[in-house]
């Protein structure tokens, strides 16, 4: 097992940039990239930020979160969410902006179909990641892998083998860690379980998410996009342990996402056990859905 100091990434080692009291290197800006914005908007093909603008007035929306991240208000507009029942079943769809509104979570109607990837190297350390500090929930703080949702399109919304979430992992691995489709084949995504939660992120913003949690073994060539992602690093299950220690006493202000520590205090140990011993498949439970 590697060493217990928190590492960098190799293909982040050219950048080497703080972001905190955890030593770890800051995620690199893409080569070439004329800005984060205007890659982030290459990246996912989609409109110019002028016809974002349009959708976001007729929203009338853009007073009230005007100093909200260019790039993240795109998405918090263009994005539709899968809505789901207790149950896990489909009733409908909405934007990832009201998706989010604790307003609109505490009146019971906008419970959405999520995804956490937990993504383990040869070594069996496992990436995690920090989350921008433009993030509209819950900047700055670490978790998994990769924490996102399914789209409400055809491909997301395939349940056989959970195909959908599993495309949109894939998809959403690239957007925030630049880590190319063909590293990370989609049959190889193992679902090993689903949980409902619900936690606020500040007065006006929180989750209530169906969280499907997807674990893989691969090594992977990273490239963070700056608008996601602040910071990366694999720990060893020490370093994960001295993490939760200083999240716990608040020390350097780290702060971990509650889906991730629910995960860990639930699941993840026994889990990594099975990651160790490449039996993950007999430890996947689908059937239920725990209530966190």
């Amino acid at each position: 097992m590697a060493a217990a100091a928190a590492r960098s990434l190799a293909p982040l080692s050219s950048a080497p940039a703080s972001l905190g009291r955890l030593g770890v290197a800051r995620a690199s800006a893409r080569a070439g990239s004329a800005s984060s914005f205007g890659w982030a908007l290459a990246l996912r093909g989609r409109s110019s930020f002028a016809a974002t603008a349009a959708v976001m007035g007729k929203a009338g929306a853009v007073g009230a979160d005007a100093g909200m991240d260019a790039v993240q208000r795109r998405l918090m507009f263009e994005d539709e969410c899968i809505l789901v029942d207790e149950q896990d079943n489909v009733v409908g769809h909405d934007s990832k902006y009201n998706c989010h509104l604790m307003e609109k979570i505490n009146s019971g109607h906008v419970l959405h179909r999520a995804f956490s990837v937990f993504l383990f190297n040869s070594k069996y350390e496992l990436l995690l990641q920090q989350r921008s500090a433009t993030k509209v929930t819950f900047p700055l703080v670490w978790t998994n892998t990769c924490c996102s949702h399914p789209l409400y399109r055809d491909s997301e919304l395939i349940e056989e083998k959970c195909l959908g979430v599993r495309n949109a992992a894939q998809r959403k691995l690239f957007d925030e860690l630049g880590i190319k489709a063909e590293e990370l084949p989609v049959d190889q995504f193992i679902p090993l379980g689903r949980m409902l939660y619900k936690a606020p992120s500040d007065g006006k913003w929180g989750e209530h998410e169906l969280d499907y949690l997807l674990f893989m073994v691969r090594d992977v060539r990273l490239s963070p996009n700056p608008e996601e992602v602040a910071d990366v690093k694999y720990v060893n299950r020490d370093e994960l342990k001295e993490l939760l220690k200083k999240a716990d006493a608040g020390e350097g202000g780290v702060k971990l996402s509650p889906w991730f520590r629910l995960v860990v205090d639930n699941f993840l140990m026994g889990w990594w056990d099975h990651v160790e011993q490449g039996t993950l498949d007999s430890a996947a439970d689908m059937k239920t859905i725990h209530k966190l």
